[in-house]
């Protein structure tokens, strides 16, 4: 199609789906804050100029940036607390101890001759008030001194710190870094192109209160697309000139969503998931940092496995979903939300396009062909969808075969009509019904299409061969040729059905799925939107928007070809994020190249055993130090020693013993089977890292709930 599906919808808006955002398509100024007659008065820009001007270090993958400030490389060596104060008490005793032979002489008079050198004659007198005066000034510099040395020795100072009134005043906050030596705000990236005026009028909308996190990064995506040559620089400027904060915006007109229930830091293009707990088993420059994931991790894909409220929808997919639409409105970002029915992916505004499919009030509909003229790749997807998840159990089904049979009938029947058959159509095609092969068998004669008779006669002469597979292609058909599903999928003309060849500009897009009552066709539909998203972003011409699908539910979605798909997305600037109860819903032969194909592994509280093995096997091992403690009895020979040991024995109630420390290192795993099942407390879960890059960061277990 000539306009790749974008306006190949029945809207719920006055205008089609959204096309991208850029200077030379510019729509009248959208609404701003206003100011009404007797309402207070609009906020300043401080707040928006505070979030601008804050620092984001450069940091480790999936570490919060806004505000991030590093932690040492190396963790510092922490004493235990009773060790810490018996050698201050020992510190003590000793300070206290070589101060008394000073006092008392015990150590001669040897201390004193400094003060009898730097004094003159005439303060030697006895009783003198400067000689007194000296001679204590004297006492307490060496008293000092001696302090001095025995609270370095004794730590002191870390007993301060660790137990005293900073410990009682400091917060876990980090203190924030400094801020960027040159203002954001100011715009000079602008400036040093020639764009002053544009610079100003953005600069002056900040401090006024009208620009919003939004708008700052749809104004630097469209400044990116000027320094690309995608747009002029003089439209540029006339856009920002004439709208000011509002200028380049989404075809839909939002500034925002209607409501945000997670942290967004759009500068970044991040979204914060929780923090990461101060648990030894985390890298120590990862303890306590927030935990946040951003397009340059979504674009490996993620993988989330846990049970039914362990917070999959709630924490993760929620949060992911909505930092997408707001990037979306950025013009960063395509996106495609897949769910049940009332599963609270988001409100219905903060979507261009809401597919209900099964309901009578939706008035989108899905491209059940993906949106392509090409018999073949329509086989091809539509065959994935049908017997995709049948490849394995069942040999005479599995998607090679089953796109050969629909390639045979999709390409006469388009042929023949102009188009691709519906439901109805396409079911009696492979139940081998007479009427409709002899209608499209007479149209094929007279339109002259000797080659695509010669392919309905090799469908014909299978359909009587023992193992066909369009038995079982017409059987899966049948779970759409339904009432609920009367007003979908049609290709008469009479509807204009949505396609993700839409994902080329930065669109908004909600599926939600018919699960009660229609399990089977719904997984079905999840499957077909999974092979249309993979085959639709991999042969993008613009590969700057990233595109990525959000799948609440992948039971029963992941197949061979799925799994290749997945593999496919890294170099295509997209990713899927993958939601599971169990791993045990995905065929075991593709546990692992599920796993290895996502980059980011996720497992919540609660997984089981098994569950635990699959990621234990994939995160690997790593050599950590093993400590191996014996202790041995002391028997004591001499009577002394006996009484000794005896008086010890009544004190602690235990024998006297020797303790012998072996330290060795061992290779053992990150987080074994057992510990992910029982030891990941609620609402944390333990994830792994890897950006499109390649950085990796080790399993981590992050709360999930700060």
């Amino acid at each position: 199609m000539d306009s790749e599906g974008t306006q190949d919808a029945r809207g719920t808006q006055a205008g089609p789906v959204p096309r991208p955002a850029g200077p030379p398509q510019v729509p009248a100024a959208p609404p701003r804050p206003a100011h009404a007659p007797g309402a207070p008065p609009p906020p300043d820009g401080s707040a928006f100029l505070t979030w601008l001007r804050t620092a984001r270090p450069e940091t480790l993958p999936g570490i919060w940036r806004f505000g991030h400030r590093p932690r040492p490389e190396e963790e510092p060596e922490r004493i235990p607390g009773r060790q810490l104060f018996s050698g201050a008490l020992i510190a003590f005793l000793v300070g206290w101890l070589i101060w008394s032979l000073l006092w008392n002489g015990y150590l001669g008079g040897w201390w004193l001759l400094p003060l009898y050198a730097m004094i003159p004659d005439s303060w030697a007198e006895p009783h003198s008030f400067a000689s007194v005066v000296v001679v204590y000034a004297y006492y307490v510099l060496i008293a000092g001194i001696i302090m001095v040395g025995v609270g370095r020795l004794g730590r002191w100072g870390e007993i301060w710190r660790r137990y005293g009134p900073p410990a009682w005043r400091r917060t876990p906050r980090a203190e924030p870094p400094p801020a960027p030596e040159e203002d954001p705000a100011a715009w000079p990236a602008l400036r040093a192109a020639g764009a002053v005026d544009a610079a100003e009028r953005l600069a002056a909308d900040a401090r006024a209160g009208l620009m919003r996190d939004v708008d700052h990064a749809r104004i630097a995506r469209a400044w990116q697309g000027v320094r690309t040559g995608r747009h002029s620089l003089a439209t540029f400027t006339g856009a920002v000139l004439k709208d000011g904060a509002g200028a380049c915006p989404h075809p839909s007109g939002a500034r925002d969503l209607p409501v945000r229930q997670a942290r967004h830091d759009l500068l970044t293009g991040q979204v914060r998931l929780g923090t990461t707990a101060d648990d030894p088993r985390n890298p120590y420059a990862y303890r306590g940092a927030g935990l946040a994931l951003g397009t340059d991790l979504l674009g490996t894909s993620l993988l989330v496995v846990g049970p039914a409220g362990s917070g999959k929808t709630g924490g993760v997919v929620r949060p992911v979903a909505e930092s997408l639409c707001l990037q979306a409105l950025a013009g960063r970002t395509a996106v495609v939300v897949v769910g049940a029915a009332g599963a609270g992916l988001g409100p219905s505004d903060a979507y261009d396009v809401v597919i209900r499919i099964g309901s009578p009030d939706s008035v989108y509909d899905l491209d059940l062909y993906g949106g392509t003229t090409d018999p073949d790749e329509a086989a091809a997807v539509l065959a994935e969808a049908l017997v995709g998840d049948l490849a394995d159990p069942h040999p005479g089904s599995d998607t090679r075969r089953s796109t050969t049979v629909l390639a045979q009938l999709l390409g006469p029947f388009r042929a023949v009509h102009g188009r691709f058959p519906s439901v109805p159509e396409l079911r009696g095609l492979l139940d081998g019904a007479p009427a409709p092969l002899a209608t499209l068998r007479q149209g094929l004669q007279e339109a002259g299409q000797e080659s695509l008779l010669r392919e309905l006669d090799a469908r014909e002469r299978q359909m009587g061969h023992p193992g066909d597979v369009g038995g079982v292609l017409a059987d899966r058909v049948a779970l759409l040729d339904r009432p609920a599903f009367a007003g979908f999928f049609d290709t008469s003309g009479e509807s204009r059905p949505f396609t993700l060849k839409a994902l080329d500009h930065p669109v908004r897009v909600r599926v939600d799925l018919p699960e009660r009552g229609h399990a089977d066709a719904s997984r079905m539909l999840a499957r077909l939107v999974l092979a249309q998203f993979a085959a639709s972003v991999t042969v993008r011409e613009d590969r700057s928007l990233f595109a990525c699908l959000v799948l609440d539910d992948a039971t029963g979605v992941i197949t061979p070809e799925s799994v290749r798909g997945i593999q496919r997305l890294r170099s295509a600037n997209a990713g899927v994020l993958l939601t599971l109860r169990t791993l045990d819903d995905v065929p075991r032969p593709l546990r692992g190249p599920l796993l290895g194909a996502t980059g980011c592994r996720m497992a919540l509280s609660g997984v089981t055993p098994w569950d635990g093995q699959d990621f234990a096997e994939v995160w690997g091992k790593e050599w950590t130090e093993a400590r191996d403690v014996t202790d041995r009895q002391i028997i004591a020979e001499s009577p002394a020693g006996k009484a000794v040991h005896a008086v010890r024995r009544a004190i602690t109630g235990k024998a006297p013993t020797a303790r012998a420390v072996t330290v060795r290192q061992v290779e053992r795993e990150r987080w074994s089977a057992s510990e992910l099942a029982h030891a990941v407390p609620a609402g944390h879960a333990v994830l792994s890292l890897t950006t499109v890059k390649g950085e990796h960061a080790p399993p981590l277990l992050v709360n999930l709930r700060e």
